[in-house]
């Protein structure tokens, strides 16, 4: 067991490399994407227990000291952003699957490692931590509605059907997190929480494999489309990053990068556990794609975020 421990505690330690590298490694082994493809949904739901497990509810409750600041993040998130999203696409004249993917996006939760990149680029763990987890809990019940009822995409899944599915892969994992919080006890927790965070690390790693599948095929017959899929996932996650930043300006500035950073980083990862096999392939594809901005992006960004932000001098 100490071995064993001792491994998930130095994945944590390593945890921002193994990330960055293990999507390419899935990207150029395909028979290892192929093989770990059908794990994807398992996995999602291994890892939202995992990271659940290393919330504690109590203490999410004391972070809401600001509830103004905490309501407008999540109707931001949540609710404006996939309006946003789509009114940019609409008056651009940008339409497709693509185009549908993006507003998709825009619709996610927060990623679940937000408050783990915001303290690796020095903002505000804190509040993305809160915004990571009310996301999550409430996304069921807001991108199904956006995306299939007052924007219309066709997902080849039913209003119910994705709410329910959505449900199923937060809520469960949830009741489970909560089950074994009391089975183990907090001292227990707090001994393996490092070794936790580390088989967080190794489930993201094995879902950045499976979601590779087929995407060097789809790369080599198309490598315009992809390429032009990578740069629009890009794209669609710094520009939302940079609307939020702006918007959240008045809160002070490191609060409007975290929230940017939170914005710019959605949780795909549900999406592509519950959406059917008849979804429109290249809105899955776009799904894949935008995993690279997901791992990159706290690395390309954080030269800017230290310049607008320095760390704090200690006391002389």
């Amino acid at each position: 067991m100490q071995a064993i421990r001792h491994f998930l505690e130095w994945s944590a330690r390593k945890g921002a490399a193994l990330l960055a590298v293990g999507i390419f490694v899935g990207l150029f082994t395909p028979p290892l994407a192929a093989l770990l493809r059908d794990v994807v949904t398992p996995v999602v739901f291994s890892l939202m227990t995992l990271v659940l497990l290393r919330v504690d509810p109590v203490q999410v409750l004391g972070y809401l000291r600001r509830p103004l600041l905490v309501l407008a993040l999540l109707i931001w998130l949540l609710v404006a952003s996939p309006v946003i999203a789509w009114a940019v696409c609409a008056a651009l004249g940008f339409e497709g699957p693509l185009a549908a993917a993006l507003v998709i996006m825009a619709t996610g939760c927060a990623a679940t490692s937000s408050p783990a990149f915001a303290r690796l680029v020095g903002l505000d763990g804190e509040i993305s931590l809160v915004a990571a987890v009310l996301s999550t809990l409430l996304v069921p019940f807001t991108a199904p509605p956006l995306a299939l009822g007052l924007m219309g995409i066709d997902l080849a899944i039913s209003l119910e059907g994705l709410m329910l599915r959505l449900a199923l892969v937060v809520g469960l994992p949830l009741l489970l997190s909560i089950a074994i919080r009391r089975v183990l006890g907090p001292r227990r927790l707090a001994e393996w929480g490092r070794a936790v965070d580390g088989a967080s690390v190794l489930l993201v790693v094995l879902y950045g494999f499976g979601v590779m599948d087929g995407i060097l095929a789809r790369l080599l017959a198309e490598p315009r489309f992809v390429l032009a899929g990578i740069a629009l996932a890009f794209a669609g996650a710094f520009a939302l990053n940079l609307a939020t930043a702006l918007a959240f300006f008045p809160f002070g500035k490191r609060v409007a990068l975290s929230a940017g950073l939170l914005s710019g980083n959605r949780n795909m990862a549900l999406y592509l556990a519950v959406l059917p096999a008849a979804t429109d392939a290249r809105i899955l594809m776009f799904f894949a794609l935008c995993q690279f901005p997901l791992f990159l992006s706290p690395f390309l960004l954080r030269a800017v975020y230290a310049r607008l932000v320095p760390e704090p001098q200690p006391a002389s």
